[in-house]
């Protein structure tokens, strides 16, 4: 396996006590089997450890290879990492003989570690190469795809991913500029899109749409969201919960909309003659809706835009 250095950034876990509170990890359920879809730094992990009883099993996911090598050092036989997306999660689970799964915990976006690398290529505040993979072993750096794309391409990535109402005008930028060279550093990029956007929110970088757009389009990150809590909500058994962080409107209104359509008591028409025992049944109910407190949001500036949804997995009808 490939050594991977560890950079020293600091890392804070983001609704940390929130979202494993939100498990239920107690009683019986102590010795069942969770999964953290996005290790990250291992906040989430190192606590849902903490709680599960000796029979029980923590399943981990992550694409970036240093949070791979941040979970290899912890020495628990109830822990396994995964080095791949929370979107592959029912077959590798399925892999592992494990059929159902007692919670899911998903904390979405990219973590402090990675933006604050300047190798990585994720913050248009650090000089860095244009790379934005998560996972650096496989798909291909946002350097090529822009050096590639079309104009079009550019306009409804950056338009649908980073909801920028300039996406035409960076788009053309990007496009004029790559004829004369290679745009290949993200301070060249953010340079691109501050000349193309005249105005912007007050204390909003010009560029923090269109490298979200392009971070997000490069690592499918909502293709994966959608694949993940589908194989989420699968595996859950009756009484288990999911519990999922993130950070921005476009993924926030995925999950509230998923967890609301499982939530969501089918209305039959009423002409026809059902009785009230025969009426389906939600499969999920929403359990809270939680933001970061002053005091987190006041210790950790990035935490202010994260919302944390849980549900809970109904028993099917007439289970007991």
């Amino acid at each position: 396996m490939t050594t991977v250095a560890l950079p020293e950034f600091e890392h804070r876990t983001v609704l940390l006590d929130e979202a494993v509170d939100a498990l239920d990890i107690a009683g019986a359920r102590a010795d069942g089997i969770y999964v953290d879809g996005t290790f990250g730094r291992g906040g989430h992990s190192r606590l849902i450890l903490s709680r599960l009883g000796p029979q029980g099993r923590l399943i981990g996911f992550d694409k970036d290879l240093q949070a791979i090598a941040t979970a290899e050092q912890i020495a628990d036989p109830r822990f396994e990492i995964v080095h791949d997306s929370f979107a592959t999660m029912r077959s590798a689970l399925a892999e592992r003989g494990v059929a159902q799964v007692d919670g899911v915990l998903l904390d979405l976006g990219i973590s402090s570690p990675q933006v604050d690398d300047a190798a990585r290529g994720f913050s248009f505040r650090n000089e860095g190469p244009l790379d934005m993979r998560m996972d650096t072993t496989r798909g291909i750096p946002a350097a090529q795809w822009l050096a590639t794309a079309t104009e079009q391409q550019l306009e409804k990535v950056i338009r649908d991913y980073g909801e920028e109402r300039f996406a035409f005008q960076i788009a053309k930028a990007i496009v004029a500029r790559r004829a004369v060279e290679p745009i290949s550093s993200t301070r060249q990029l953010a340079g691109i899109v501050a000349n193309a956007v005249k105005t912007r929110e007050k204390g909003k970088d010009p560029a923090t749409r269109t490298f979200q757009a392009i971070r997000i389009f490069i690592n499918q990150e909502l293709e994966d969201l959608e694949a993940g809590l589908n194989q989420a909500f699968a595996l859950l058994a009756p009484g288990a919960r999911m519990s999922v962080i993130s950070f921005h409107s476009l993924e926030d209104r995925m999950v509230k909309q998923f967890l609301a359509s499982k939530a969501k008591l089918e209305q039959p028409d009423r002409r026809l003659p059902i009785r009230a025992v025969d009426l389906p049944q939600p499969l999920m109910k929403l359990v809270a809706k939680i933001k970061p407190s002053a005091p987190e949001v006041a210790a950790n500036p990035r935490s202010r835009s994260a919302v944390l949804r849980v549900a809970e997995r109904l028993p099917a009808k007439g289970a007991r």
